[in-house]
């Protein structure tokens, strides 16, 4: 089953892609314990878990999509984020919703539950934190390990974007990966994407949040074409109308693909 469902999610990518712009590379799928009672220790204490979702989750299928590297590369230099970018970004939220409702419908005709947290989409504007951190439960599903610049660097790289679904489909968990995918947290050399950072939030001693959310706020007010999915996701209207996206601690990075 589990391979099974990476040949499902690759698949429907694949078809999805010809409708829109944006492309994307090969897709990655992991399977994290159900319980994600440590995250709320490492996130929030109202981190939900897996049970918080569906009655009696096994695991919580993490799947990474990465973006296409002549997209990425438009992103790359100081300044605001390229319309690319912003655009691939909405554009790959809305297909997630297409393809967990597409995940969920194959999971129930096989005799399993299967849903999306609904704290999925919510993001707390003052703690600028979610209650459901989909890059800790892909490290949970041993999809990658976290770079300097926050990101879960995967054996494809950090360019792209994470998704989930709680299910309680028969089969064991995968383990986080032991090997450390980032230069700088490996040998202490790179360091690249703090040097990036526009705004500064990125130091190698720590993360300003408010710092690097102001910068997403200011590329809202700029790209305000391609709507906020996040705002949709949450059936709620959002503090900014636009696409609050940034980026430059990924881009032309060397683990931006891998």
């Amino acid at each position: 089953m589990k391979q099974f469902l990476r040949n499902e999610i690759q698949g429907f990518i694949g078809r999805y892609e010809k409708k829109i712009e944006t492309k994307w590379g090969e897709p990655l799928a992991g399977f994290a314990d159900a319980d994600l009672s440590r995250l709320k220790q490492v996130i929030s204490p109202q981190h939900a878990s897996g049970s918080d979702v569906i009655p009696n989750p096994t695991v919580i299928l993490a799947y990474f999509v990465p973006f296409q590297k002549e997209m990425a590369e438009t992103n790359i230099g100081h300044g605001i984020a390229s319309p690319q970018w912003a655009l691939a970004y909405e554009e790959t939220n809305a297909m997630f919703v297409e393809l967990n409702r597409y995940l969920i419908k194959i999971l129930a005709d096989k005799g399993y539950r299967a849903a999306v947290s609904q704290e999925a989409g919510a993001f707390n504007r003052e703690q600028l934190i979610s209650n459901w951190s989909q890059r800790h439960i892909a490290y949970e599903a041993g999809l990658g390990t976290f770079g300097l610049n926050n990101m879960l660097i995967t054996k494809k790289g950090c360019c792209g974007r994470i998704n989930t679904i709680v299910t309680d489909l028969d089969v064991p968990p995968d383990r986080p990966m032991e090997e450390e995918l980032c230069l700088y947290k490996r040998s202490g050399k790179c360091g690249l994407c703090v040097d990036r950072c526009p705004s500064g939030a990125l130091t190698r001693e720590g993360f300003d949040r408010e710092r690097c959310f102001q910068v997403c706020r200011e590329n809202a007010q700029i790209y305000t074409g391609y709507g906020n999915s996040y705002a949709s996701a949450a059936g709620q209207p959002a503090e900014d109308t636009g696409s609050e996206v940034c980026g430059k601690c990924v881009a032309g990075m060397p683990c931006a693909f891998l």
